[in-house]
């Protein structure tokens, strides 16, 4: 069960953000572990040139082992090659690959000089969670989106 204050904000490059919108990309790989439950709603930050956060997900498990072992697991759904993934994972000696389902593709993306001018907002490198503070911040610069948050986060970030 996923903690209704929380929520992830996800980098990734656009074609992946495109791929997991989509649905041919279930599975987002990371260097390192990451802790997340299922039911954890992730915002989909697509870096430059996009820069915008352009829709959502929900993670249903996070496979935590070595690199070769998360490939084997997950390289139908990865969306990446082979090649690809080993230059990712080089030197790494833990990977993550986060299992992802639902995808919403926001109609208007969030640029990040909207969520700049609601406040304070820096992307983050890989992933960060987000609070009840910064979901009002991104709720407040795209208020459209709110219909596609999920319920419990929208009540988080009111509080």
């Amino acid at each position: 069960m996923s903690d209704p204050e929380r929520a992830m904000l996800l980098s990734v490059h656009p074609r992946f953000a495109t791929a997991i919108l989509a649905g041919t990309k279930t599975v987002e790989v990371r260097r390192q572990r990451v802790a997340a439950l299922p039911g954890t709603p992730v915002l989909l930050y697509a870096t430059a040139p996009t820069m915008a956060i352009v829709g959502m997900a929900r993670i249903t498990s996070v496979q935590v082992a070595s690199p070769g072992e998360v490939w084997s697991a997950s390289r139908t759904s990865a969306g990446i090659s082979r090649r690809e993934y080993d230059e990712y994972m080089s030197g790494a000696t833990r990977a993550s690959g986060l299992c992802l389902e639902e995808p919403i593709a926001f109609d208007s993306p969030v640029p990040l000089a909207a969520l700049r001018t609601a406040g304070a907002f820096h992307p983050p490198q890989s992933y960060r969670y987000l609070s009840g503070e910064d979901l009002r911040k991104v709720a407040a610069a795209a208020p459209g989106i709110k219909a596609a948050l999920p319920g419990a986060v929208l009540a988080a970030s009111a509080e």
